[in-house]
């Protein structure tokens, strides 16, 4: 299986790790982090919209938050999912 990263623990930042999954496994997302109780539907909804429009069905998703953005977010996932599949 193989991981990428990005992002950093910066405040106002998150650090994004996607591991490849079975196919079939789905999309697991774990978030942790500052704001991860309070934000958790919004996050795992970015998350789950970035991977679609990258036509991803099967990863794994951890997310260690310390208040980014949206955006941030999803820029994120997208250089994380780039380094995946260089």
């Amino acid at each position: 299986m193989k991981t990428a990263q990005a992002g950093t623990l910066e405040s106002m930042d998150c650090l994004v790790t996607l591991t490849e999954a079975a196919p079939g496994a789905g999309i697991k997302i774990n978030i942790t982090g500052a704001s991860a109780a309070r934000f958790t539907t919004a996050m795992t909804k970015k998350i789950k919209e970035t991977l679609a429009e990258l036509s991803v069905k099967d990863m794994d998703v951890a997310v260690q938050d310390n208040g980014a953005l949206d955006i941030v977010l999803g820029a994120r996932v997208e250089a994380a999912y780039g380094r995946l599949t260089k």
